[in-house]
């Protein structure tokens, strides 16, 4: 489906799973980071609660640089700063760090792997199409983002984020065989989607719910890409954006606090 209308209806569905969270009487095995201390004296609830909940740096960081790219494009070929080469700035930066299939392939099969082209599994999420398309991938890092980023770590969620657009970008190019550039932010943010999905499943199992509602957002978003793929045309970007999902799920496995420890246990004890 055209880049620009992806993501335009999915924004109030995310927002109303994410309220699941709260539904769901949740013991946190890692803590919710409330002191065990003993509590001293009352305190005025005015001074005690902020207005605004704030986000974590990475999170604000990662817009800031997803948006500054995007808008030295679009002053750009507007011509307000650059001059006459800037219009063809978009252009020349997908050209340059869009994930070709056809380069993964060159380099596999050459053995060669020069830095320019490697670097394009890690560099695509950051060049968008379009304005629209930028904004929607920022809504998403900023409301999944804060999530994953204030359960799992500031770390821990920049790196579900770039490895699953490493991930995205692979399943796309093992799965699909297109020889279409993959350029944009999405496969990595349904990274971000994929450790939030983890949340709500181990939350769920804890309570001994359905894990299956966790599913719900994916399931909706996935649905909604192919409805649009259908009224409007789409290419296999989709296959992207679902590989991503599911790197950022196995990823949480190990990422989550105490992941690690679980993980190992859980071998030495098989």
């Amino acid at each position: 489906m055209p880049e620009n209308t992806r993501g335009v209806n999915w924004v109030s569905v995310m927002m109303g799973n994410s309220r699941l969270e709260n539904s769901v009487p949740v013991a946190y095995p890692w803590g919710k980071g409330t002191s065990t201390a003993a509590k001293g004296p009352p305190m005025s609830s005015d001074n005690d609660t902020s207005p605004v909940n704030p986000l974590p740096p990475v999170v604000v960081a990662l817009v800031l640089f997803i948006m500054g790219i995007e808008i030295t494009f679009s002053l750009g070929a507007r011509g307000i700063v650059g001059g006459p080469q800037a219009v063809g700035w978009r252009l020349a930066a997908m050209q340059s760090y869009a994930f070709s299939p056809d380069i993964l392939t060159w380099m596999w099969e050459t053995g060669r792997w020069p830095v320019e082209h490697v670097i394009r599994l890690v560099s695509y999420p950051f060049v968008s199409v379009s304005f629209t398309q930028s904004l929607f991938v920022c809504v998403f890092v900023l409301a999944m983002g804060k999530m994953v980023a204030e359960s799992f770590g500031s770390l821990a969620m920049l790196v579900v984020f770039l490895v699953s657009g490493i991930g995205g970008a692979l399943g796309y190019a093992l799965l699909t065989g297109s020889p279409v550039a993959l350029i944009g932010g999405f496969p990595p943010v349904y990274g971000l989607i994929g450790a939030f999905t983890w949340l709500l499943w181990r939350k769920l199992s804890l309570v001994g719910q359905h894990q299956a509602r966790a599913f719900s957002l994916i399931a909706f978003l996935m649905g909604a890409q192919l409805l649009f793929g259908l009224l409007f045309g789409g290419g296999l970007d989709w296959v992207a954006d679902l590989a991503g999902f599911a790197t950022g799920f196995a990823l949480s496995f190990l990422l989550s606090p105490g992941g690690w420890a679980r993980m190992r246990g859980r071998i030495r004890h098989d």
